[in-house]
């Protein structure tokens, strides 16, 4: 079965989706361009390190990590080598939500790619000196991020916003965890994952419908019909306050937010805007001008929505000197409440939508984006002809659009900030 949209990308190219599904019942978004002998391919899992076994944290991460060392009758010396003969390249990521794999390969080696790349998706080894070689890599990481305010920030600010949900505590697992996992337990995580009935797959380059159904069915037949069960959505509790945690900086770091909205809200686009407007990383965001440009506070301030499949949150980040971000944070606090109480103005609506649409194209920059733009697509179950209309919906924002929406989502009293570092005039304040 196939089905074809052409959707044309403003301003800059036409992007013609199809839709293509498998023998045995997969679906496949594809793009086709026959100018280059090349194609990206871009497979996600759903579910992602949430799927990690009570008292296995970091299982799915320390697995991920070790697909590319060895599988089948290669060792990971051996893996390496077929990879760069073909001159091609896979790569493996895992989060919170999803466990991704991109590859990309000359047409004329195809088929002897996707044998390796089977091979890595079906097959691995985990071979023990593989296992211990990269759980010393994924323990320095541990230690470093134990280190580095930012990540102290992250990791506190989870902890609070998300209780015993596994989005509260790191995917990469604790010392503890991580030096205890076995090698049985890396095949349970890789069965648990690594299954059909979470794939999400994404094609850009030189191939045809019917040799992708093909390559499809080759590729991950072999795997598990089912996974693991999903977990449950995180009830999202974060009290307004402040959570000092002590660092020895110069410069505190902090990070602040409250509960979000999930992006299938009708109201995400109008969101989206606003954020725009309040803090969405452009020097003419309200929280830059008021916190850097007039008061010299920081470097840079921002925020961002982060909707995560099972749970929504609103984030921000600031850094400023241990004796100036108590101002910062009470005038981004401001900040918040005013645009809480009176939206934005018309001109700022305007600026905002003007960026939003403009920078929307450059994303379109080459086969992987591409693929991995339809792969989450594909996630957040939306329609092939979002890439054409997505500028449309954010340009049928109007003023009172934002005004309600600022209103129902921005909480100031709600703000929960934080800080790392060794903050002048600031300390933990109780639960509101």
């Amino acid at each position: 079965m196939m089905m074809v949209l052409a959707i044309a990308v403003p301003a800059h190219a036409e992007v013609k989706i199809q839709e293509v599904t498998s023998d045995s019942g997969l679906t496949a978004w594809l793009v086709e361009d026959h100018s280059i002998p090349f194609v990206a391919l871009e497979i996600r899992f759903r579910g992602g390190a949430s799927l990690d076994a009570p008292g296995k944290r970091g299982a799915i991460n320390l697995m991920t990590a070790l697909l590319e060392e060895g599988a089948g009758d290669m060792n990971a010396r051996a893996f390496a080598r077929a990879g760069e003969a073909l001159a091609t390249s896979f790569g493996f990521d895992v989060g919170d939500d999803s466990l991704s794999v991109s590859a990309r390969f000359l047409t004329e080696n195809k088929d002897a790619s996707v044998a390796l790349l089977r091979a890595a998706l079906v097959m691995p080894r985990f071979d023990d000196e593989a296992i211990e070689r990269v759980r010393g890599q994924v323990l320095a990481n541990i230690s470093a991020e134990a280190k580095d305010p930012n990540d102290i920030a992250s990791r506190t600010f989870d902890q609070i916003a998300f209780g015993d949900h596994p989005y509260a505590s790191s995917p990469s697992g604790t010392e503890q965890s991580v030096s205890a996992l076995t090698r049985d337990d890396l095949v349970a995580a890789h069965r648990a994952v690594m299954a059909r009935d979470r794939i999400y797959i994404g094609a850009v380059g030189d191939i045809t419908p019917e040799e992708l159904t093909a390559l499809v069915d080759d590729l991950l037949d072999a795997l598990p019909a089912e996974g693991a069960p999903m977990p449950p959505a995180a009830e999202v509790t974060i009290p307004g306050g402040i959570t000092v945690v002590p660092f020895d900086t110069p410069q505190s770091v902090a990070l602040f937010g409250h509960s979000g909205m999930a992006q299938e809200d009708p109201d995400f686009f109008t969101a989206s805007v606003l954020n725009q407007v309040l803090g969405g990383g452009s020097f003419e965001s309200r929280l830059m001008e008021e916190v850097r440009e007039k008061r010299g506070l920081t470097y840079g301030v921002y925020s961002y929505l982060v909707p995560k499949d099972l749970a929504a949150i609103y984030l921000g980040s600031v850094s400023s000197a241990n004796d100036r971000i108590a101002e910062a944070i009470e005038v981004i606090r401001a900040e918040w409440a005013k645009a809480a109480a009176e939206g934005v103005t018309q001109a700022e609506l305007d600026d905002a939508k003007t960026y939003m649409t403009g920078a929307y194209p450059l994303r379109f920059d080459g086969n992987g984006p591409i693929a991995r733009i339809m792969v989450g697509m594909q996630m957040l179950g939306l329609p092939t002809d979002y890439i054409a209309t997505r500028n449309e919906r954010v340009e049928a924002v109007t003023l009172g659009d934002v005004r309600r929406v600022a209103a129902e989502l921005l909480d100031p009293e709600g703000l929960h900030f934080v800080v790392v570092g060794q903050p002048a005039g600031l300390q933990s304040t109780p639960a509101n």
